[in-house]
C-alpha cells in the first residue's frame, strides 16, 4: 500500500527552516538549489545596477543581514511555498506572482516557443517584432547617431567630444540632459525621487535627443543598459559602441575624476567595480563596436576609434582623423 503522505509543506516546519537561516548565515548545511539560484539573481542584478547591499537593503526597506542571507542561499523558506505550488500546477513561478509575459495564453505561447535559444535566435526574433510593429530603425543598417556605452572611466566623455569634433556632429552628455530636464543633478534626483524617478528622466531625454538629432554623438549613462526599455531604444536608433577598459583603469580614471560614486558606502570598491562590470557586460557586448581603451595614448584611441566608426558608418574618414606620429604619455583622466 502506497504511502499518502501529505504534500502540503508544514508551516512550523518552514518557519524553523527560515528562522534557522537568518540566525546561521554562515552555515555549512546544504543549501537549498532554488534559494541558492535565487540568491545569485538577486546578487546579479543589484551589481548590474551598481548599488551595494548597504543601499539596497535601505531602498528595500530590509535590513542588511536579511539582504546578505536571500543572496547566501538561506533566504526565507517561504519562497519554497511558492516553488512547491509552481512545481505541482506545472508553471513557471513567474506566472503565480503575476509576470506579465504569463499574463495571457499568447505570452505563455511566445515564452515557449523562446525557451531554450540561443542569444542570435532570440536577436533575430527581437528584430522581427520590430519591423513587425513598424519601428523603421529595425532595417536601417547603420544610423548616424552614435552612442558610446560602458561604465564611468572609460573615456566617453573624453572620446566623445574628440570624436564628435572629427566628424562635425554635435556632442551630447546624457547625464547633463537628465539634470536639465529634473532641473537638479543626478545624485539629488536620485536621493529626492528615486531611482525609478531618475529612470524617467533618462529615458525622456533619450528620445528628445534622438528625436532631436540625426546626427550625434552621445555619450550615456553606464547604468542605461540596466533599463530595457531605453537600451532597446538605444540600440534601434544609434550605432552604439561599448567603450572597454581594464577594471583597474576605470578606477584610476574614477579616482582621477574625484567620483567613487557607487562604491563610496563599500571598502572593497574594486570588487564592487569588478562585479558591477560582470552584471552589465552582458548588455554592453550588444553593442554595433567594441573598443578597449586600455593600454592606449589618448591620441591613439581617438584616431582608431575614429577609422573604426567611419568604415563602420560607411563615410570618407576626416582628413584630420589620419594616421599621425603620437606620443607615448598615457591620458590620465580619460572619462
Amino acid at each position: 500500500m502506497s504511502s499518502n503522505r501529505d504534500p502540503r509543506p508544514d508551516p512550523a516546519a518552514a518557519k524553523a527552516v527560515a528562522n534557522t537561516a537568518l540566525d546561521t548565515p554562515d552555515s555549512t548545511e546544504a543549501k537549498n538549489p532554488f534559494l541558492v539560484a535565487l540568491g545569485t539573481r538577486v546578487k546579479a542584478l543589484r551589481s548590474r545596477r551598481g548599488m551595494t547591499r548597504r543601499a539596497t537593503a535601505h531602498s528595500a526597506g530590509v535590513s542588511e543581514r536579511h539582504l546578505a542571507n536571500l543572496e547566501y542561499g538561506i533566504g526565507n523558506a517561504s519562497i519554497l511555498v511558492l516553488q512547491q505550488i509552481a512545481d505541482a500546477l506545472h508553471c513557471p513561478i513567474a506566472e503565480l506572482i503575476g509576470d506579465e509575459t504569463t499574463s495571457s495564453p499568447e505570452w505563455l505561447l511566445l515564452r515557449s516557443l523562446l525557451e531554450g535559444r540561443d542569444d542570435t535566435t532570440v536577436r533575430e526574433v527581437r528584430l522581427a517584432a520590430a519591423r513587425l510593429l513598424g519601428d523603421p530603425s529595425a532595417d536601417a543598417p547603420g544610423h548616424r547617431r552614435i552612442a558610446l556605452i560602458g561604465l564611468r572611466g572609460a573615456g566617453k566623455t573624453t572620446l566623445g567630444q574628440a570624436l564628435a569634433q572629427s566628424l562635425g556632429f554635435p556632442f551630447i552628455e546624457l547625464s547633463r540632459e537628465i539634470e536639465r530636464l529634473a532641473g537638479c543633478v543626478t545624485g539629488e534626483i536620485q536621493a529626492l525621487y528615486g531611482q525609478n524617478a531618475y529612470r524617467r528622466y533618462e529615458r525622456r531625454a533619450l528620445e528628445e535627443t534622438l528625436a532631436a538629432h540625426e546626427q550625434s554623438v552621445i555619450a550615456t549613462p553606464g547604468g542605461l543598459v540596466t533599463d530595457a526599455g531605453s537600451f532597446n531604444l538605444l540600440l534601434g536608433r544609434c550605432t552604439t559602441v561599448w567603450l572597454k577598459a581594464d577594471p583597474e583603469d576605470h578606477m584610476r580614471r574614477v579616482v582621477a575624476q574625484g567620483d567613487m560614486r557607487p562604491m563610496a558606502a563599500s571598502r572593497e570598491a574594486m570588487q564592487d567595480l569588478k562585479n558591477i562590470l560582470d552584471g552589465r557586460s552582458a548588455f554592453y557586448s550588444k553593442a554595433t563596436v567594441h573598443f578597449d581603451t586600455s593600454g592606449r595614448t589618448l591620441e591613439e584611441a581617438q584616431q582608431t576609434l575614429l577609422r573604426t566608426l567611419c568604415e563602420s558608418l560607411e563615410i570618407p574618414i576626416p582628413a584630420s582623423g589620419s594616421a599621425s606620429g603620437s606620443t607615448r604619455r598615457r591620458p590620465p583622466n580619460m572619462h
